[in-house]
């Protein structure tokens, strides 16, 4: 089967999902329909729309708050899909759904595989200082990305890319990873391995809470959690004289403590942490309430350039 012949419903949202769907339209593929979900009004909406896609291409489109549901399964049967993908879809399929396209329901996920199952993998390997991930391509099985390994697609982290960064690398990955891997998946040539799940890791959803910012680790933890939870995350925090005080960027440079640490201090116009191991990270973005502190505005609300934090 080519990818011209090959019928397929697909689930997604988010920036892969608009990128999954149209390698799907760009090779060809008909694409009978697309489970999407309805954005949330409470969470800030900074991606594409897999429903505004799907509609500019006459693709039926519907939203439901169970996917797993008769209704919805029923659908799905009637289009009669050969391949079934999943693009950062955010509910799990039950049985009945893998169950139904003929050649099998395929995800993309974001981390090299078995490494970072779960939730917000971007994020998770960001805050642990990795220095590669990617976007992998598996079977679906009813335990969360547990099935059989196709193909993945790697993407360096560097020392100060943030999560946001990181994810528009593996959204590019995708795109990669499915213009390769797809065609081979139709006319049935890709190989499939066995994920070994002793070796990797699972991890769960992050609330805005595990944003606070420990100051008794490194500098370099302190760093990786700041760009781990940037904007368009909820960002790191610490509480200043009562004050929440939003830390949205750092940078780390690996440069020595300039004093007894952890302070905060400004210095030629930036600010920067001395942090309990006896290295600076600079601070590059902190905020009150939404309004962005420079020196002179840090200096109104403290009475003073230079905080302990201890």
């Amino acid at each position: 089967m080519s990818a011209g012949t090959a019928r397929a419903v697909v689930f997604a949202y988010h920036d892969v999902g608009v990128r999954g769907l149209s390698v799907l339209l760009a090779l060809g593929v008909d694409v009978r329909l697309v489970v999407t979900h309805r954005d949330d009004p409470d969470e800030n909406i900074w991606f594409d729309s897999v429903a505004e896609l799907a509609a500019r291409n006459d693709i039926p489109v519907i939203m439901p708050s169970d996917p797993n549901s008769g209704d919805v399964i029923e659908q799905v049967r009637a289009c009669q899909p050969d391949v079934l993908f999943s693009f950062y879809y955010r509910h799990m399929l039950d049985a009945d759904l893998l169950s139904i396209p003929r050649i099998g329901a395929f995800n993309v996920h974001g981390s090299l595989l078995p490494k970072y199952r779960g939730r917000v993998p971007v994020n998770w390997g960001v805050l642990h200082g990795e220095t590669e991930t990617g976007a992998s391509l598996h079977r679906m099985e009813i335990k969360p990305d547990a099935g059989a390994l196709l193909d993945q697609q790697a993407v360096a982290i560097l020392p100060n890319d943030t999560a946001w960064t990181v994810f528009q690398k593996i959204t590019c990955a995708t795109e990669r990873l499915l213009l390769r891997c797809v065609p081979l998946l139709l006319e049935g040539r890709a190989s499939e391995t066995p994920l070994d799940l002793s070796a990797g890791s699972y991890f769960g959803g992050r609330r805005p809470e595990d944003g606070r910012i420990d100051w008794r680790c490194s500098a370099r933890a302190i760093h990786n959690l700041i760009r781990a939870v940037a904007p368009p995350y909820p960002g790191a925090f610490l509480e200043l004289d009562g004050q929440r005080l939003d830390v949205l960027g750092s940078y780390f440079r690996g440069l020595p403590a300039q004093g007894q640490g952890p302070r905060i201090y400004w210095q030629a116009g930036r600010c920067h942490a001395d942090c309990a191991d006896g290295v600076q990270l600079e601070l590059t973005r902190i905020a009150i309430a939404g309004e962005a502190l420079d020196e002179a505005a840090f200096r109104t609300r403290f009475a003073t350039t230079e905080l302990n934090l201890s």
